[in-house]
């Protein structure tokens, strides 16, 4: 199967790749990770993912590169980057008929879960602005392109970058602990950018998506409602989840290693005032950090769009190297080709319990989804794998073509792929480039 080259996305945070949550190191792992990381976070911009299947179409489209914007309110409101540095985002103007339409998308990039983790977090662009790009290309769901984005290219166009390790649900009250200056102002960042974007026309809005990749994507979630109780009760407001959906499930030695993680991200960061009420009712507030405990909650209709074979997610939450001591998975996890029968059979069933967790969803009659069996991420801000010749087609259905068909009603879009391999409209990326 030939190997062509993907362009690396302008801003790794959305691919959580350089950015994943880090388990409890010693000082000497603690080193080599955060080296590692500096690497791959400074060689980002000029780099080139590996994909097999599939050859990128983000560099033989037009683009528009959008200019940073400071928020205007973020100091008057306290509305601060884990570093202390102001807070913004990216905005493309709508025209023609979209003009009172508004897509917000906000960026991902994991989590930090302790002092160290968000100490370091600061130093980068994931945790302040000071580092973050002057301008960043649109494309994918950003596009102006009718033909890479059929249904939103003409509508106003908001990228939030995320600079909080919190998907923008933080509060203060834990800062200043053991002589640090950490911020903690997700919450605040959020209700600060909603409320410029509002002042500068969103208040308008007769449509409205709110969408998100990764930690983005569970951000989309936890805010959907809130999103929603902004605008106009005829406005049409929906969500879209990339790649936002992590489940709660134990790693192959039956760690619950995401759950703690979850835990140690909510009582660091004060979380749990922003979390769903009637789930944190229920639930020690901690659970309530994964979706499968609030979706059900959400009033807003959602799509969600998830690889069956989330990258990011096998390499993270159900195969972490502390799982795998003697390297056994190396290969699978970086090349889900390499993988042998007994392997495929594991990640087979982690399939399957997101399909069965999922279930009821599937009944929800204002919902969508677009699960396909690609080794992949975020799928959504990417020409390649959003709209286009090449991209990941289920029942002859682009990931554009699915959602617009649920936002625009057009039709039915619970679309579920079959298992791995049969889709070969896939991206499989592969990451042995990186070793």
């Amino acid at each position: 199967m030939p190997v062509s080259q993907h362009r690396l996305p302008r801003s790794t945070a959305d691919g959580c790749l350089s950015w994943r949550w880090w388990p409890k190191l010693s000082t000497r792992e603690w080193t080599i990770a955060t080296v590692f990381s500096i690497f791959i976070f400074i060689i980002s911009p000029f780099s080139t993912w590996r994909s097999t299947t599939k050859i990128d179409t983000d560099s033989e489209t037009d683009s528009v590169w959008v200019p940073f914007t400071p928020s205007s309110k973020a100091q008057e409101n306290s509305a601060l980057c884990l570093d202390g540095s102001v807070p913004g985002y990216h905005l493309s103007r709508g025209f023609g008929s979209g003009s009172d339409s508004w897509l917000i998308h906000i960026e991902g990039g994991g989590w930090c879960n302790d002092i160290p983790s968000c100490s370091y977090r600061k130093t980068t662009k994931l945790g302040s602005s000071t580092f973050m790009e002057n301008q960043l290309e649109f494309l994918g769901i950003l596009s102006n392109d009718p033909l890479q984005n059929p249904d939103f290219f003409n509508w106003n166009k908001v990228k939030v970058r995320y600079c909080d390790g919190s998907s923008f649900t933080s509060h203060p009250d834990n800062e200043f602990k053991n002589g640090t200056k950490l911020f903690f102002r997700g919450q605040l960042i959020w209700n600060t950018l909603m409320d410029e974007f509002l002042s500068i026309g969103m208040s308008q809005a007769k449509e409205a998506l709110l969408t998100g990749c990764s930690a983005g994507g569970l951000a989309t979630l936890l805010h959907c409602d809130d999103f929603r109780d902004l605008l106009a009760k005829d406005a049409d407001v929906k969500c879209l989840v990339d790649a936002g959906f992590f489940p709660n499930e134990k790693d192959i030695a039956g760690n619950h290693a995401i759950e703690s993680f979850y835990h140690d991200v909510v009582h660091l960061q004060g979380i749990t005032k922003s979390l769903n009420h009637d789930c944190v009712s229920r639930s020690e507030p901690s659970k309530c950090f994964f979706p499968q405990e609030f979706l059900g909650n959400i009033k807003t209709p959602v799509f969600l769009v998830q690889p069956a074979y989330d990258f990011w997610q096998i390499e993270n939450i159900f195969v972490p190297k502390s799982s795998d001591p003697l390297g056994s998975w190396r290969n699978c996890r970086q090349n889900i080709l390499t993988c042998d029968s007994d392997q495929l059979k594991v990640l087979h069933g982690y399939r399957d319990s997101l399909l069965k967790t999922l279930g009821e969803f599937q009944q929800n009659q204002k919902g969508g989804m677009f699960i396909n069996s690609c080794f992949v991420h975020c799928q959504t801000w990417g020409a390649s794998t959003w709209h286009s010749p090449t991209s990941p087609r289920i029942n002859n259905k682009t990931i554009a073509e699915s959602v617009g068909d649920w936002y625009f009603r057009r039709a039915a879009a619970m679309q579920i792929d079959c298992p791995f391999p049969c889709n070969p409209t896939c991206v499989h990326k592969d990451f042995t480039l990186f070793t």
